[in-house]
C-alpha cells in the first residue's frame, strides 16, 4: 500500500445522534478507567489477562512473542453505550455514500469510508480515552479520525500503512462484526499471527507489527480462527494513527 487510506470529501457535517435498532453484543457492566490493563493485557469486566491466549495464533513461537510486544489488544474497551453513541453519529453520514469495490491503490474491496475531526462531546471523551491508551506524550495523533465502513462482502487486503503519512502507531476501535485480522511479516511469508477482533474491542499495532507486518481483515469466506469459521458481516472500525514524526 502506497499511503494511508486518504480521500477527498465534502465538508464534514455534524449529525444528532439517531435511535440505532438492536445490535449482537455480549453483555458489559460499563467501562471504567480502571478497568484498563497494563500493556500486553485486554480488559474483560475488570479483570485482566493475556490477551494473546485466547485471541491471537501465530504461526511460531518467535512470531508469537514479537507480537505480544508490538500489539495491544483492549476488550470490551466500548461499553454498549458506547459502542452505539460511535454508530448513531457516524451512521447518517455514511448512509448517503455508496459501498465502493474499486480503491484507489486496491487495498479495499467492498467498503465506504470518511474522516471526521469533529466529534459530539460523548464521542469526544472515547476518542480522548484511545488516545491516552494509544500514544504517549509527546505523540500526537492525526487530527482526523479515519472512519471506514466494510460491507459484509467486503475485506482489507495485505498492507502496510505509508510511513510517509502515518507514524509508529495505529489504533482502531471495532463495531459491529467479529473479524479476523491477519499479520504477515513482509520479509517471510511464513511468518503470520492471526488476531480475533471483537465488537466494542480496541486495537493498537506499534513498531514491528506496524512496520515489517502486512495487516488485512479476512473476507467472510476465508473468516477463520484457530480453525472456527468466524461469520463476518458489516464492520466499522475508528482509526486513530500516529502524526509522522519529523
Amino acid at each position: 500500500m502506497t499511503s494511508c487510506l486518504t480521500f477527498s470529501i465534502p465538508k464534514l457535517m455534524y449529525f444528532t445522534p439517531v435511535l440505532l435498532g438492536a445490535i449482537r453484543n455480549r453483555p458489559l457492566p460499563a467501562f471504567t478507567s480502571n478497568s484498563l490493563c497494563k500493556r500486553g493485557t485486554v480488559s474483560m469486566n475488570g479483570d485482566c489477562s493475556k490477551w494473546w491466549e485466547r485471541l491471537l495464533s501465530a504461526s511460531d513461537p518467535d512470531t508469537e512473542k514479537l507480537l505480544q510486544d508490538n500489539v495491544e489488544i483492549h476488550e470490551d474497551f466500548l461499553s454498549l453505550e458506547e459502542h452505539e453513541s460511535l454508530l448513531a453519529e457516524i451512521e447518517p453520514y455514511l448512509k448517503r455514500l455508496r459501498y465502493e469495490y474499486d480503491h484507489w491503490d486496491d487495498a479495499i474491496h467492498g467498503y465506504r469510508e470518511t474522516e471526521r475531526k469533529q466529534w459530539n462531546d460523548s464521542n469526544t471523551k472515547i476518542l480522548d480515552r484511545v488516545k491516552s491508551v494509544a500514544f504517549q506524550p509527546p505523540e500526537a495523533p492525526l487530527p482526523f479520525v479515519h472512519v471506514l465502513d466494510i460491507n459484509k462482502d467486503g475485506y482489507i487486503k495485505p498492507h502496510v500503512d505509508s510511513v510517509r503519512f502515518c507514524g509508529r502507531t495505529i489504533a482502531g476501535l471495532s463495531l459491529l462484526s467479529e473479524s479476523v485480522m491477519r499479520l504477515v511479516c513482509e520479509k517471510d511469508k511464513s511468518k503470520s499471527g492471526d488476531i480475533l477482533l471483537l465488537p466494542r474491542s480496541l486495537y493498537i499495532l506499534r513498531d514491528q507489527a506496524r512496520f515489517d507486518y502486512t495487516h488485512e481483515v479476512l473476507p467472510d469466506k476465508t473468516s477463520m480462527f484457530k480453525g472456527k469459521s468466524i461469520p463476518r458481516s458489516r464492520r466499522i472500525s475508528v482509526i486513530s494513527r500516529l502524526e509522522v514524526k519529523q
